[in-house]
C-alpha cells in the first residue's frame, strides 16, 4: 500500500510540475504587449505622412487606447512629404512620429530626417526587432536605425488561381515552366495569358520582372554594386545577363506588349484589367496588390463572376523566383518630442508581430515580420528559401542605381536602343 501511494504521489507530482511548466510557457507565449507606463497617463502623438488617410494606423491608435485611453493620437498628411518633411521637423509643431525612408539616408537635402530620429536599436527602448526580417532593416555606418519599417513590399505577380485549377496547369516556379504555362494557356484560348503596365519605366512590366533578377546578378560581388552606386560608365556591363534575358523573355512570347499598352497606369488600370477574369497572370508591384480588396466591389465584372487570387514571385531565373525584399513605409521616432515617454510606448506597442501583421492585413501591404503565412494573398513569399531572398537593403544597391538599369531596360524592352547601347548609357541617364 505504501509502494502505490508513493507512485501515485509522485505521478501527481510529475502532472502538477507539468502544469506549471505549461502555466509558465502560456505565460511567455501568450504575454504580448504589456503597458510600461501609468495607463492614466495623458498626452498626445502626431504622427506625420504622405498619405491621403491612414486608417489601418488609425485601427492601432484604437488598439492603443485600450491601453491608455487618455492619450490622444493623430495622424497629419503632409504635402509634397519628401521635400516638406525636413523643413515641418524644424517648426513648433514638429511630428512625434513621421514616416522615413532608406533612399534618404546619406543625401545632404534630407539630412534632417535623420538627424532628428531617434536611435530605434537602443535596447532601453524595448522594441521587438526581432519579429522583423533583418535584411529589410536599414544598415547605417555608425550602427545606429533610426527607422523601422511598418509595411514591406515587393514585386511579383497576381494570379488567378481558379483559371489554373479550371485549366488543370500549375503555377509556374521556374522560368522554363512559366514560358510553358504561357503557351499552355494561349492554346487553351486565351489571348493574353500574362499582363502588366508598360507605359512608363519606374512601374513597367519590364523593371518589376528585370530587378530581382539583375539584384541577383550583383548581390554577392561588391566590386560591382560599388561601381554601379559611382555611376561608373563601366558599370554598365554588369547589366548585360539581365538585358539579354529580358530580350529572351519577350522573344519567347510571354507578353503580348500591344496589349499592356492598353492599361493606363500600374494601379487602378492593373487591378480591374486583372478582375475582367480573363487574365492568369498580372505582373505588378505590391503596392498595387494592396488596392485589389477596395477594388473588388468596383469591377463589375469581378463582382459577377469572383475568383481567389494571390500574389507569387515572378520566376524569371531557370533555377526558380528570387524574392526582392524591400521596405514600403517606415516610422522614424523623433527624438526632440515633447512626449517622448508615450511616443516610445506606442513604438514598443506597434512593433510586434502581432500589431504589425494586424496593420499590415487592414492595409492590404506585405508585413515586415518573419511570418508571411498570416496573409494567404502574400504567403508564397514566405516560402522563398533564404538565399533566395534579396534586400538592396543589405548588399548596398542605391536609388541611383537602380535608376539607371530601369533606364536601360526600359530603352532596350521597347526597342529604342540596342543591348550594346544602353550598357553603354550607363551613368548618363538623366531623371
Amino acid at each position: 500500500m505504501k509502494k502505490t501511494l508513493c507512485i501515485l504521489l509522485a505521478t501527481m507530482m510529475v502532472f502538477a510540475l507539468a502544469s506549471c511548466n505549461a502555466k509558465e510557457q502560456n505565460v511567455k507565449t501568450d504575454e504580448g504587449y504589456k503597458p510600461s507606463l501609468d495607463t492614466s497617463v495623458k498626452g498626445r502623438i502626431n504622427v506625420a505622412g504622405g498619405y491621403d488617410n491612414f486608417e489601418a494606423l488609425e485601427k492601432e491608435f484604437d488598439r492603443f487606447n485600450e491601453y491608455y485611453p487618455n492619450v490622444e493620437l493623430v495622424y497629419t498628411k503632409i504635402d509634397d512629404y519628401n521635400n516638406m518633411i525636413g523643413t515641418v521637423l524644424e517648426g513648433n509643431d514638429a511630428p512625434d512620429i513621421y514616416v522615413n525612408n532608406s533612399w534618404m539616408y546619406g543625401r545632404e537635402q534630407y539630412q534632417a530626417s535623420m538627424d532628428h530620429a531617434e536611435d530605434l536599436s537602443d535596447q532601453a527602448l524595448g522594441l521587438d526587432l526581432e519579429c522583423i526580417r533583418d535584411n529589410i532593416l536599414l544598415k547605417t555606418n555608425d550602427g545606429t536605425l533610426p527607422m523601422v519599417p511598418v509595411f514591406s513590399s515587393t514585386y511579383g505577380m497576381l494570379v488567378n488561381n481558379d483559371l489554373f485549377k479550371k485549366e488543370g496547369l500549375k503555377v509556374p516556379t521556374t522560368y522554363d515552366e512559366l514560358v510553358s504555362v504561357c503557351n499552355a494557356f494561349r492554346d487553351k484560348g486565351y489571348a493574353n495569358p500574362l499582363m502588366g503596365y508598360s507605359e512608363k519605366e519606374k512601374t513597367s512590366l519590364f523593371t518589376l520582372t528585370s530587378y530581382p533578377y539583375f539584384c541577383s546578378t550583383v548581390a554577392d560581388d561588391e566590386e560591382a554594386v560599388k561601381k554601379l552606386n559611382a555611376l561608373d560608365p563601366s558599370a554598365g556591363e554588369y547589366m548585360r545577363p539581365t538585358l539579354e534575358k529580358m530580350e529572351q523573355f519577350l522573344n519567347d512570347g510571354c507578353v503580348d506588349l500591344d496589349a499592356c499598352a492598353a492599361i493606363e497606369n500600374n494601379y487602378d488600370a492593373v487591378i480591374l484589367r486583372f478582375f475582367e477574369g480573363d487574365v492568369p497572370m498580372m505582373i505588378c508591384s505590391g503596392d498595387a496588390v494592396s488596392g485589389t480588396k477596395k477594388r473588388e466591389s468596383v469591377s463589375e465584372k469581378f463582382t459577377a463572376n469572383p475568383f481567389t487570387y494571390t500574389f507569387v514571385p515572378i520566376p524569371m531565373s531557370d533555377d526558380g523566383a528570387f524574392f526582392l525584399d524591400l521596405p514600403n513605409l517606415q516610422f522614424s521616432v523623433n527624438k526632440e518630442s515633447q512626449s517622448l515617454d508615450i511616443t516610445n510606448e506606442f513604438m514598443r506597442f506597434l512593433v510586434t508581430s502581432q500589431e504589425l501583421n494586424e496593420m499590415a492585413r487592414n492595409k492590404g501591404l506585405m508585413s515586415p515580420t518573419k511570418d508571411l503565412s498570416f496573409n494567404s494573398i502574400y504567403a508564397a513569399f514566405g516560402e522563398i528559401p533564404e538565399s533566395r531572398i534579396l534586400s538592396p537593403e543589405e548588399f548596398g544597391l542605391t536609388d541611383d542605381a537602380v535608376f539607371q538599369l530601369r533606364m536601360a531596360v526600359y530603352n532596350s524592352a521597347t526597342g529604342q536602343m540596342s543591348i550594346d547601347e544602353a550598357i553603354a548609357a550607363y551613368g548618363s541617364f538623366t531623371q
